[in-house]
């Protein structure tokens, strides 16, 4: 089917930090999602998403330029680095787009370089200043802010909102989305990235939402053969520390913070999806809304907090791409292939008829959101690097089995998510594993030959050597 001769509207819907279990429609146990899960259930979703870098910083990077983390060059958490090549919204303010973006900033730099986004209405929690910012203290004078909730903006204590609801960040960043759609110009399409702080931390919802979660039979974090609690279980640790043993009230409360955002998030949704759907329809122009996530959160999970991990909750992401039936895509599908944000780079430019640059490595989704049978890649590299640190990893899977290399120290795990998606049972020492753990470690070999940190000589894997979050090509600020 041809891309139909009108441009659509895209809503582009991204959290911050939210795992790719962490909705109904991904068989969460207490989460209710029921409109982000229409997203998916009325598109795609899928199952198999993951982080490339699994920090904000490079992971909208990669969103931006759909490039791998290794060819943009930011490989771990640093900022003050310049974009130098095209970004998505660029291409498609070319293309005749009104981009806009509204609420979290893409995190990059420098931070008054709009990087083709026509409109920034900008509310970052932790920046002093910005729209959001402003907005608060213009009804909340001398309250404190943000701070008066006494939360760090890493940590996993949680307490409810403590002002009005329709104070809150979300609130806020879905109003006015909400109120730049219905400003449309009718004759122009619209890219709207409606980017939400939450559920990152600070972890408070407001308090219907958390104290939803608190009356609920909630899971317990995994924790697998392989994991090591935190010195002292954890107490006298900061309290943004990475390593954590979350248990009793202090589980429970960090839990239902993260689940009541995702919650509060889902609920929102249901106007700003409306508006948008009826104006694109009042327009005659053809839709498409995404919802995604830059990485996940580990959440207690091996008693880990926060992300820059290689396992699920950090790693995997949601994913759901739904479109009106000008587009022809199906609906009711599950798409168990890996894929990573990427993809939706050259997805989204091919469908609005804007050029896809040479340099972008993901793949168009739209022959698996039309139905037809497509491989978009074998595996996923995933990474983490920056100082020396446990949690620098090199990772691979295909969303069946996956394998983790520690730059470090040169140990290596194999989980099959298959049997086991909590990734509890680590498989790398299994005599009747060896076989497989050989074949991943190949793959990672090959992957990796090259790299100027010198990870692979083409024959082994070659720990310890340097990771630094940026590489040296980089054009800093």
């Amino acid at each position: 089917m041809d891309i139909p001769r009108e441009q659509p509207n895209i809503l582009f819907i991204m959290p911050d930090q939210m795992r790719g279990d962490c909705m109904s429609l991904a068989g969460h146990p207490a989460l209710i999602t029921p409109n982000i899960d229409n997203i998916g259930h009325s598109g795609t979703h899928f199952t198999s998403c993951y982080s490339t870098c699994t920090s904000c910083i490079a992971a909208r990077r990669s969103l931006l330029t759909g490039q791998h983390p290794a060819t943009h060059g930011v490989v771990g958490y640093r900022e003050g680095i310049r974009i130098t090549g095209p970004t998505l919204p660029q291409q498609l303010t070319q293309a005749g787009y009104h981009t806009a973006v509204v609420g979290r900033y893409m995190h990059q730099s420098p931070y008054e370089e709009s990087y083709g986004f026509k409109t920034r209405i900008l509310g970052s929690i932790h920046k002093d200043g910005d729209d959001y910012a402003r907005f608060l203290e213009r009804h909340k004078p001398e309250s404190g802010g943000l701070r008066s909730a006494g939360l760090s903006w890493n940590g996993c204590d949680a307490n409810p909102w403590p002002f009005e609801e329709w104070l809150h960040p979300t609130n806020w960043t879905v109003r006015e989305s909400r109120e730049l759609i219905g400003q449309q110009d009718a004759d122009q399409p619209l890219f709207l990235m409606t980017s939400f702080y939450n559920p990152h931390p600070p972890l408070f919802p407001p308090a219907f939402f958390m104290e939803r979660y608190l009356r609920m039979d909630l899971p317990d974090p995994a924790i697998g053969d392989w994991a090591v609690p935190p010195p002292n279980n954890g107490i006298g640790l900061p309290v943004h520390s990475p390593k954590v043993n979350l248990t009793g009230e202090r589980l429970r409360s960090a839990q239902a913070g993260y689940f009541g955002l995702i919650d509060h998030i889902g609920t929102q949704l249901y106007w700003l999806i409306s508006d948008f759907t009826r104006k694109s329809q009042a327009d005659r122009r053809p839709w498409m809304i995404v919802f995604t996530s830059d990485h996940g959160e580990m959440l207690g999970d091996h008693y880990y907090f926060r992300k820059t991990l290689p396992y699920e909750g950090s790693a995997r992401i949601p994913l759901l791409i739904q479109g009106s039936s000008q587009l022809g895509f199906r609906s009711g599908q599950s798409c168990e292939r890996p894929v990573c944000l990427e993809d939706l780079n050259p997805t989204l430019l091919e469908v609005a008829g804007a050029e896809i640059p040479a340099g972008v490595e993901g793949v168009s989704l739209l022959p698996t959101l039309r139905g037809d049978q497509q491989v978009v890649r074998e595996w996923v590299h995933s990474e983490h690097g920056g100082a020396p640190r446990s949690d620098s990893f090199h990772m691979l899977t295909d969303g069946k089995m996956k394998y983790v290399w520690n730059r470090l120290t040169g140990a290596e795990q194999l989980f099959d998510l298959c049997a086991d998606r909590k990734e509890c049972s680590n498989l790398a020492s299994d005599p009747e594993r060896q076989e497989e753990l050989l074949t991943w470690r190949s793959r990672m070999v090959e992957h990796l030959k090259g790299r100027p940190e010198g990870f692979s000589d083409g024959e082994r894997l070659i720990p310890g050597c340097p990771h630094p979050a940026a590489l040296p090509f980089v054009v800093m600020v």
